[in-house]
């Protein structure tokens, strides 16, 4: 990637970005299951999570200590982006 140029998420990351937010942030002991009847698209993104080593079963199971960051990251984001009333930044 070159100086300037602009990063956008892909479908596959925002896919993966929409599982991690499904975890619990308040206990690692809590899961999540990905049955064989959902989307495609949730198996493909739960899949890659598990090959990038976030979680740690195929089909969802509970976030490593790298899943359990990532997910924190995700959902604090979402927060940030929600529709506030007032700004944050003021």
């Amino acid at each position: 990637m070159r100086k300037g140029d602009i990063m956008h998420y892909t479908k596959e990351e925002i896919a993966e970005l929409n599982i991690l937010i499904f975890y619990s942030s308040d206990t690692t002991s809590q899961g999540i299951k990905v049955h064989s009847n959902a989307d495609a698209e949730k198996i493909e993104a739960v899949q890659r999570l598990y090959d990038k080593g976030l979680i740690t079963q195929k089909d969802g199971g509970y976030l490593t200590e790298l899943g359990a960051k990532a997910a924190e990251h995700a959902q604090a984001l979402i927060l940030m982006l929600a529709p506030h009333k007032h700004s944050i930044a003021s």
